[in-house]
């Protein structure tokens, strides 16, 4: 399989889940405090929303690489 192929269809792929999904979200972790050789750690929920135009934008170049490797 053609490399810019494989490509188109993966970000084809991640803007359809982008557009579905939004966003995602992860969980960070993190040292709170440090006294000697104990520490509290922390862990937060971080979520990282994708815009619309970009996951727009991702399967535009998809659907582009696919069609521009297909006519070779």
């Amino acid at each position: 399989m053609n490399p810019a192929k494989l490509i188109g269809i993966i970000l084809i792929v991640a803007g359809g889940l982008g557009l579905a999904y939004g966003g995602f979200s992860y969980n960070k972790e993190s040292t709170a405090m440090k006294l000697g050789s104990m520490e509290l750690k922390v862990q937060e929920k971080e979520t990282v929303t994708v815009p619309l135009l970009v996951s727009a934008g991702a399967i535009a170049l998809g659907i582009f690489l696919l069609v521009a490797a297909g006519r070779k």
